[in-house]
């Protein structure tokens, strides 16, 4: 039996439906073989990127807090001296030691300091009387909000916890 008969056949009979679709699936391969090319073209040699690569090294994506990364990055910052209670030594003759802070150690030492700093603020905001219940979305919020009000207090009230963490981790 000839093929090109069965088809003429077939296509008669479908009313040239089957040809319309025939082309258009034509089409779209075309079409998506072109993007696929252009992507290949844009490649500077790097590759693809996993979504691993694109989050800061040890936060999630989708974390919106602002983090401690990047916030000491001056030279003096690498030979800064201890601040709040980590300044406070008892003993006259110990030598005093200095702290980078640009390094990733400290970065982490900062992080315990806000994690407990956040366990405080949350500890007080149980003192707080609402005259409402408040839903889900917004202790989700005020959550947050203090998840950065940890963060700012860390980084600017001079508790000195970060200072003694990362002097006792050196």
């Amino acid at each position: 039996m000839n093929v090109g008969l069965v088809s003429n056949t077939f296509s008669g009979i479908t009313g040239g439906q089957d040809a319309l679709q025939n082309a258009r699936t034509a089409s779209d391969k075309a079409v998506f073989a072109d993007l696929v090319q252009r992507l290949v073209d844009q490649d500077d040699g790097r590759g693809t990127i996993s979504s691993s690569q694109i989050a800061e090294k040890g936060r999630l994506n989708g974390d919106y807090t602002s983090g401690f990364s990047g916030t000491f990055t001056s030279q003096a910052d690498k030979t800064a001296v201890p601040r709040g209670a980590a300044a406070n030594q008892a003993n006259i003759h110990v030598q005093q030691k200095n702290i980078d802070k640009t390094s990733e150690l400290y970065e982490k030492a900062m992080e315990l300091e806000s994690y407990f700093v956040k366990q405080m603020l949350s500890e007080m905001r149980k003192t707080i009387h609402r005259a409402e219940e408040s839903d889900y979305a917004r202790q989700t919020y005020e959550d947050m909000l203090y998840d950065e009000y940890a963060t700012a207090l860390t980084k600017n009230a001079g508790f000195g916890l970060a200072d003694q963490i990362y002097l006792s981790l050196v």
